[in-house]
């Protein structure tokens, strides 16, 4: 089952961001990752989706919002994608997905944009079978203040 994230899985879902963010290289910090959630969450600045099985949350995703001036309409970002590796292959990721496909479609969006590293075999997967195209037209770059 999944749904709309609530300020009472707080403590949850900062384990299983903790442990996403351990999975890109980052140190654990299950405090931060509870009041960067909590600000999240109370400030409306993201929308999280929870997938839960028999009352324990497995995995979420988080989406921001962003513009696309030519388009004059929302995207959505899909900055957060994770599931716990005991509840990987049972779907949750693609209901997770699904369920920010609705919110798109609510919200009138343009769509929804991510990004994953080349080397991210399963999301490089999993995303073409839930109907996202890879978009080669543009370069990606960024710039870091470090």
């Amino acid at each position: 089952m999944t749904r709309k994230v609530e300020i009472k899985d707080i403590d949850q879902l900062a384990e299983l961001f903790d442990q996403y963010r351990i999975f890109y290289h980052k140190d654990s910090d299950i405090s931060a990752a509870k009041k960067f959630l909590t600000e999240r969450i109370e400030n409306k600045d993201s929308e999280i989706f929870v997938a839960e099985s028999e009352g324990e949350l497995v995995g979420f995703v988080q989406l921001y919002p962003l513009f696309s001036s030519t388009r004059m309409k929302r995207y959505w970002l899909l900055n957060d994608l994770y599931v716990n590796g005991n509840h990987r292959g049972k779907g949750f990721s693609k209901k997770l997905i699904e369920d920010s496909k609705e919110l798109a479609k609510f919200t009138d969006a343009a769509g929804i944009l991510l990004e994953t590293g080349k080397s991210n075999d399963i999301g490089n997967q999993l995303y073409p079978s839930c109907g996202f195209e890879i978009y080669d037209e543009v370069n990606f770059y960024e710039w870091t203040n470090k």
